[in-house]
């Protein structure tokens, strides 16, 4: 066919989805088929992304986490069920101290064919979707990693927290560790004569 000069022929392609098939997050499922009862297990050992936790407890970007996967074809696509561990980094909400403790979360996550009726059915939030022949973990591992942190992180479930009035850890402290308090009817004498005894 002959094409005026100048004129840009446009040729429509469906587009798919890309993801970064380098990444230890990133899963093919040709390895699994098709075929509705296929199942193969993984076990990575990975690097944690950016940004896995909250202010004050969570997962810093490069420590290590291991994630125990199946996958399993079912007839809307491929269905994961996994398990996350690794260690936690934290600063307590009573004590400010710091303190580490277990990761271990599990989750189950469907991936759904392009096309299939739940693909079709659903919005992209309620179920995950296929990207070519892959499925990317890395946004349910975020999710149920963050989910499961606590808003006020605790180093021990008995935690005092700190002296109000030396701002030391109790826990650290004496058990008949106080302070004496001054009335504060006193305190202008105190500040000039150094100390009050008080007197009925």
């Amino acid at each position: 066919m002959f094409w005026p000069r100048g004129t840009v022929q446009l040729i429509s392609a469906v587009k798919v989805p890309t993801v970064n098939t380098r990444s230890a997050f990133v899963l093919d499922t040709r390895e699994v088929g098709r075929r509705p009862g296929l199942r193969k297990d993984y076990v990575r050992q990975l690097s944690a992304p950016a940004l896995l936790g909250l202010d004050m407890i969570g997962v810093p970007e490069g420590t290590p986490l291991e994630l125990s996967v199946r996958l399993e074809s079912v007839t809307e696509g491929v269905l994961a069920t996994g398990r996350v561990t690794g260690e936690l980094h934290g600063e307590c909400g009573r004590c400010l101290s710091d303190f580490t403790e277990p990761l271990d979360v599990d989750f189950v996550e469907l991936y759904a064919y392009p096309n299939s009726a739940t693909d079709v059915t659903t919005d992209d939030e309620e179920v995950g979707r296929l990207k070519g022949d892959h499925l990317d973990l890395e946004p349910v591992v975020r999710d149920v990693v963050v989910l499961s942190l606590p808003l006020t992180p605790l180093c021990g479930p008995d935690c005092q927290g700190l002296c109000p009035g030396c701002g030391e850890r109790l826990d650290d402290l004496p058990a008949d560790h106080s302070h004496t308090q001054i009335d504060p009817r006193w305190a202008a004498l105190t500040e000039r004569f150094g100390s009050v005894e008080s007197t009925d």
